[in-house]
């Protein structure tokens, strides 16, 4: 018996809508990352990108833990010597929300080509609006 892999006419991606309102971030973040890249479908192989396109609205209703709106930090680089930047999780909520859901995805896919064009087909917005209605997406119901 061989081995199926899908070809790259079978795979046919599909639209998800997510709305983040009173979700957990960690709890989301997983059900977006199975999504993306493609562990929901019954052709899931790792080495090929299989998933489906998920648009996340209204980012900053996203809930977090515990302390987490005060402790948890968020780093950058600026590759420049002393050039560590660090932001708390309120602050980053009031000026990017977006960043918030897309570096918790993104640390849950793998670190390679791969895992960067997995990435690509999340969408993040602040509000309601979103400019990918031709797409059809579909609404997808968290924790089902």
């Amino acid at each position: 018996m061989r081995t199926y892999f899908p070809k790259q006419g079978d795979i046919e991606p599909r639209w998800f809508i997510i709305d983040a309102e009173g979700q957990v971030l960690g709890r989301l973040s997983t059900q977006i990352a199975r999504i993306i890249s493609g562990k929901t479908k019954p052709t899931y192989t790792p080495f090929l990108d299989t998933g489906d396109h998920v648009i996340v609205i209204n980012a900053e209703k996203i809930v977090l833990t515990g302390k987490k709106e005060e402790e948890k930090i968020y780093r950058h680089h600026s590759l420049y010597p002393g050039g560590l930047k660090s932001k708390a999780a309120r602050f980053v909520r009031a000026e990017k929300p977006e960043t918030m859901i897309e570096e918790a995805v993104w640390g849950m896919l793998p670190k390679n080509k791969l895992g960067r064009k997995m990435l690509k087909k999340l969408k993040v917005y602040r509000g309601t609006q979103h400019p990918h209605t031709a797409q059809k997406p579909e609404t997808f119901k968290v924790g089902e």
